[in-house]
């Protein structure tokens, strides 16, 4: 794996991947100029929802859930002083599908955040990390 950083001005990156897949990151943006892009610690948290995310949903399904939505909220405190780490973690899935098992989708998470999850578990050495989720009947 490999990803390529190139700076573009004031606080603002692109990195992309091997594929050429891009994004754009910057930190705190200059007074009165707009923020362009996620910054390098809400990158970490999209990382560990994505990864996260992938899991429950591959999960579900094997286990051949009717899943048809996962949404992803993580939420993430930081210590006051520098450098500003994690220290707080916590992802919520909100899973929507037709007849959903709370067993199954339980089981989904716990795989995710003991097994699977290579973003949330390495982020786990350094930061508490919780699960939540909540199944809700999808409307079609």
């Amino acid at each position: 794996m490999k990803i390529i950083n190139r700076w573009v001005e004031g606080r603002c990156f692109v990195a992309s991947n091997e594929q050429g897949n891009s994004v754009v990151m910057e930190g705190a943006a200059d007074e009165g100029a707009v923020r362009r892009g996620a910054s390098p610690m809400e990158m970490l948290l999209m990382g560990v929802a994505g990864c996260s995310s992938t899991d429950v949903v591959d999960i579900a399904k094997k286990q051949r859930q009717k899943i048809t939505g996962c949404i992803t909220t993580v939420e993430a405190e930081r210590a006051d002083s520098i450098p500003k780490v994690f220290t707080k973690i916590h992802i919520h899935f909100k899973v929507l599908g037709h007849d959903l098992k709370e067993e199954s989708i339980a089981k989904a998470v716990q795989l995710s955040a003991e097994k699977y999850c290579s973003a949330s578990i390495m982020l786990g050495k350094a930061a508490e990390i919780s699960h939540s989720f909540e199944i809700a009947e999808a409307d079609v």
